[in-house]
């Protein structure tokens, strides 16, 4: 995708019209374009299609590519800002928020989306224009490859199928569109359809890809039959959840238990042929690889470089989306969003939160480890070697490498860099903010960022070589990793059938690359103790993917995570035992209802006077 380039932004602005938008003028698509190239002169070869379908991705892409925010609404993550530029779609503009960052808080979210609801609108119309423009093409067959063609209407419909995908996850019932929209008269009073009827369309859409795509891609960032399958299943996933759980603030939603039984089976089927037809595996072969002793990081776990280059184009990532790098303004920004001021001046944004740290498993007994002590090492003499102290560092020792790989505490280690050259290894320590700090009679300057709350911050998704800006990175970010595809595999199959064979022996190779032993007898006993294993991997292998939110909705455990309405809600703390922040506080029930459903765009409704409200927001 990066030789396609210039390209794309021509052929981004043939459609990037985000048609339920904000914007006050009226008739915004009648207006004419002085940057489009005309359907007359467009779209009669194979290589205009190809050229339109890069345009797709390329604004599908800024709509899936920083889900690592949404892990804010989680317990285990923070997200305390973004680095998102309003109205550029290309700079995160879907995901900016109403309101500061309370967007992604983990209560008070739900009515802060109305960008990523325009812009996902935007993604549907930009998938359409390329499905009905080669719909056209074959029907007259002329001077174009329909193998060719069909490949390319198969990527726009597993484009559109995602965003759809991604629309109900977040509003349940919403308007559907299956063409390109030119007028605003189209959609000025377009009723929204029920979930079931979208998600029977969606599956269409993926279906019609997996019959389609070749059985892999031969460039990166294009999709290929596994991601089809692989979202399908996912898709299913869903629909099971929905049904055997409830989702009863989407009024028009009955579920079925029958329905659940048969999603889940049907989810299962999917991603076992993603598992054993397609020759693909874990990064690595899923090897955890070697991890330095405390407080070093030259030699780091599989589970690091998984989220750096090296692993582009790997066989685990069933689908990412491509980032051109350096020059191409089409960069990553996640140096920026996850690493501090002593990595390129970068802001820190997502840090990890106290929490986390006691799921990280003992590679000893692959169980939990005693639970770490918030010490306050300026009060308390001996902190930071009190036994299972948050701040010893060897209270960390021989814990799952996926801890080494993903977080950092105290004394533990990363290369800083500035204007693009590397300043040398950089101690992290809370608190302790670019200064001066003798280790083993080495002076070094502690790492310089204040953005965390909680003691820790993450390594996951930092360089640890220079030569790049905060903003230029070209990583493919993964919307779909194998070690998902793993876990929801063992869900589907352990919710239909209950625990078995091949589920428990996926799992275990996912915590075979943090160098877990085997799950124990007793944790696969039974459909509850497999499914709290299961939960426990997607926790760790997922973190800071966006993915927790999306879970805890689809499983309705929020109030188990933060207590029942009415409840004293839950404080989360720091390394040091301060009270950082306090979470769901005598919530009520309609506090809770609006975090299971997002709040449909007043501006939308105001001026279409046919789309309803989602029943917490009434």
């Amino acid at each position: 995708m990066k030789k396609t380039t210039s390209t794309i932004r021509l052929i981004a602005a043939l459609t990037s019209f985000a048609v339920l938008g904000g914007s006050c003028t009226k008739n915004l698509l009648d207006q004419p374009s002085t940057t489009e190239v005309g359907e007359n002169v467009f779209w009669k070869t194979d290589a205009d299609a190809l050229a339109g379908i890069m345009g797709a991705y390329a604004d599908v892409r800024p709509l899936f590519d920083r889900d690592y925010y949404f892990d804010g609404q989680g317990e285990y993550v923070r997200t305390r800002g973004t680095s998102t530029v309003k109205d550029d779609l290309q700079h995160g503009g879907a995901y900016v928020v109403t309101t500061g960052s309370t967007g992604y808080s983990p209560s008070g979210f739900g009515q802060q989306f109305d960008a990523m609801y325009k812009y996902l609108y935007g993604g549907v119309n930009r998938a359409n224009y390329v499905i009905d423009n080669v719909n056209r093409m074959l029907a007259t067959g002329t001077n174009v490859s329909v193998p060719k063609l069909e490949r390319i209407l198969a990527e726009a419909r597993l484009l559109r199928g995602m965003v759809y995908f991604r629309l109900i996850s977040m509003w349940g019932d919403v308007p559907y569109l299956d063409h390109s929209i030119t007028s605003n008269d189209e959609v000025a009073a377009l009723a929204r359809m029920p979930i079931a009827q979208i998600k029977d369309s969606i599956m269409a859409d993926f279906t019609y890809a997996f019959n389609k795509l070749p059985a892999k891609s031969d460039q990166m960032g294009r999709a290929a039959k596994p991601a089809a399958l692989a979202f399908r299943g996912k898709l299913q996933l869903y629909w099971a959840c929905w049904n055997k759980n409830g989702w009863p603030e989407l009024s028009t939603f009955k579920p079925s238990t029958a329905a659940a039984t048969a999603a889940y089976q049907a989810a299962a089927e999917d991603f076992k042929h993603v598992i054993n037809d397609y020759g693909l595996d874990l990064f690595r072969g899923g090897s955890p690889g070697e991890c330095d002793t405390l407080g070093k990081a030259e030699k780091l776990p599989n589970y690091y470089f998984l989220f750096t280059p090296v692993a582009n184009g790997d066989g685990e990532m069933v689908m990412a989306f491509a980032h051109g790098g350096t020059g191409t303004f089409q960069g990553e920004e996640l140096m920026r969003d996850f690493a501090g001021r002593s990595h390129e001046g970068s802001q820190c944004w997502i840090t990890p939160r106290y929490e986390i740290a006691d799921k990280y498993q003992s590679t000893v007994t692959g169980d939990f480890a005693p639970k770490l002590i918030p010490t306050n090492p300026s009060t308390v003499t001996g902190a930071r070697t009190k036994l299972n102290s948050a701040v010893n560092p060897a209270s960390y020792a021989n814990r799952d490498y996926r801890m080494k790989a993903s977080i950092m505490w105290d004394y533990e280690v990363s290369i800083g860099m500035a204007s693009l050259k590397s300043t040398g290894w950089v101690p992290y320590i809370y608190k302790t903010w670019a200064q001066p700090i003798v280790i083993d009679g080495t002076t070094f300057l502690s790492y310089n960022t204040d953005g965390t709350n909680s003691g820790y911050v993450f390594r996951k998704f930092l360089r640890n070589y220079a030569g790049q800006g905060r903003s230029d990175g070209d990583y493919s970010f993964p919307v779909m990793r194998l070690a998902d595809v793993f876990l929801m595999y063992a869900e589907a199959t352990n919710e239909a059938y209950g625990p078995q064979a091949d589920a428990i022996a996926l799992v275990n190779r996912v915590r075979r690359r943090g160098n877990l032993p085997p799950l124990a007898g007793g944790k696969t006993a039974d459909k509850v103790s497999f499914f709290n294993a299961i939960e426990q991997e997607r926790i760790v292998e997922l973190l800071g993917e966006g993915q927790r939110p999306f879970d805890v909705r689809r499983w309705r455990t929020l109030e188990k995570n933060w207590n029942p309405p009415g409840g004293p809600g839950v404080w989360r703390l720091d390394t040091w035992g301060a009270q950082a922040q306090r979470y769901f506080q005598n919530a009520t029930d309609r506090d809770i209802a609006q975090c299971y459903i997002f709040k449909i765009p007043q501006s939308e409704r105001d001026r279409n006077p046919n789309l309803t409200q989602n029943t917490p927001w009434m």
